[in-house]
């Protein structure tokens, strides 16, 4: 009988300890089933920043000023008295082309202006001889001492001689024209420099013959170009060129020049559109902006390689966020209501028109959660975006990671701070 008391406690010893156990198991399962997933964030605290919204472009330096060279003459290069680099003043030769032909043209054209002249005088004698008749033949036919056929004779006379007159009058004004062309002509055969500068491109070398610009566009003979001032010329992208004004500033940075930064202002804003790709995917529509260089350098040169910061606007003492703070995600609807006073939202889609409409919402740590603020931004820079409704400034928002403020973060998810900016330690 003690045997089988014994045995008895042992089963009940052994069947009350695997029930404790399965019951600690039962409650560890729906302890940790329960439990929230933490996510890890980095956080900033709101504050007023200064926000200067920038439009980048690519492009390259290029003198203000710059003429290229082309003759309005042909003929063959007789005289070149300049070299690429050298400097030259308004009015300086540039070169010279064979004048032969052109010389001929104008003695040509002044033989012919002296015989026209030669023959307006005759006609002007011949006038004074005819209307002299014209008029005594009149005085007769009015006495009647004249026929009517001469006095039609003497009429038909005198209008003949006026329009002969008149025509040698005309070869003399047509002569004349001749003779300016042809000295306009000969003119041309010298180039001299319309603007003082410096030769920066020479394409042509003595004894060349060039073409006038009557053929096509002519030879490109040289380039002359004021150095003194030079310009940035960049391509912006359609949907910035709307942001930038002249006279907006601008920072240039010249790949030769390492870091240094040149100042600069927004002088041009071109009005077409040039157009790569066109009809394709890879389509681009920019304008051409050009920026004065401010800060002179005589190292400066033309199609130098430059990228420009043009500064379009600028904001003091505004609420800002991290631009990655802001996320817009349209496929949540997942915000619980809160209060009013807290700017919370209670759903990122809005129905208008049968259209949904994204908003934009940022991530604030309140007691160890995630919660969604529905904002309206302004202006942005490189790390900053502006604040207009939503945040008051001093919240705690939500700066990283992008994955998890663009995917993994919901209104109310439990979150742990890993490292706060603004001088607050870590967590």
């Amino acid at each position: 009988m003690a045997k089988n008391g014994k045995k008895s406690k042992k089963k009940i010893y052994l069947f009350s300890g695997i029930g404790v156990l399965i019951l600690a198991i039962i409650i560890l399962v729906i302890t940790q089933g329960n439990k929230s997933e933490v996510i890890k964030v980095q956080t900033e605290i709101v504050e007023k920043r200064t926000i200067t919204q920038t439009v980048t472009a690519t492009g390259k330096i290029d003198p203000e000023f710059k003429v290229i060279i082309t003759p309005e003459v042909t003929g063959e290069i007789v005289s070149l008295p300049v070299k690429e680099g050298d400097q030259v003043k308004r009015g300086d030769v540039l070169l010279r082309i064979k004048a032969d032909t052109y010389v001929a043209a104008k003695q040509r054209a002044e033989a012919n202006l002296q015989s026209a002249k030669a023959s307006l005088s005759m006609r002007k004698a011949e006038k004074e001889r005819v209307t002299s008749n014209y008029n005594r033949v009149k005085e007769l036919h009015a006495k009647k001492l004249a026929s009517d056929a001469e006095i039609e004779n003497a009429k038909t006379e005198y209008l003949s001689i006026i329009a002969q007159l008149e025509s040698a009058e005309a070869m003399v004004s047509q002569n004349e024209a001749s003779v300016k062309e042809a000295f306009e002509q000969l003119n041309k055969t010298t180039i001299i420099a319309p603007i003082a500068g410096t030769v920066t491109q020479l394409n042509v070398e003595l004894g060349e013959r060039v073409l006038g610009s009557g053929f096509s566009q002519g030879t490109n003979i040289m380039t002359v170009a004021d150095l003194s001032k030079m310009v940035s010329i960049v391509d912006v992208d359609e949907n910035d060129i709307v942001l930038i004004t002249l006279g907006d500033t601008a920072r240039i940075k010249v790949d030769a020049f390492g870091d240094r930064i040149l100042k600069g202002v927004v002088s041009e804003i071109g009005n077409s559109a040039k157009t790569a790709g066109l009809g394709t995917q890879d389509q681009v529509v920019n304008f051409e902006v050009k920026i004065r260089v401010l800060d002179y350098d005589k190292n400066l040169r033309p199609g130098m390689s430059c990228n420009s910061t043009i500064e379009t606007e600028t904001r003091a003492n505004v609420i800002a966020v991290p631009l990655v703070s802001i996320t817009a995600r349209g496929d949540f609807n997942m915000f619980a209501g809160e209060e009013e006073e807290e700017n919370q939202v209670t759903q990122v889609k809005t129905e208008k028109n049968g259209q949904e409409k994204i908003e934009e919402i940022v991530f604030v740590v309140k007691q160890g959660k995630a919660k969604s603020v529905k904002v309206k931004t302004g202006i942005s820079d490189d790390n900053y975006i502006q604040v207009l409704e939503g945040i008051k400034g001093g919240e705690e928002v939500i700066s990283g990671s992008y994955r998890a403020i663009s995917r993994e973060l919901n209104d109310g998810s439990v979150v742990s701070v890993e490292k706060k900016r603004n001088g607050e330690k870590k967590k």
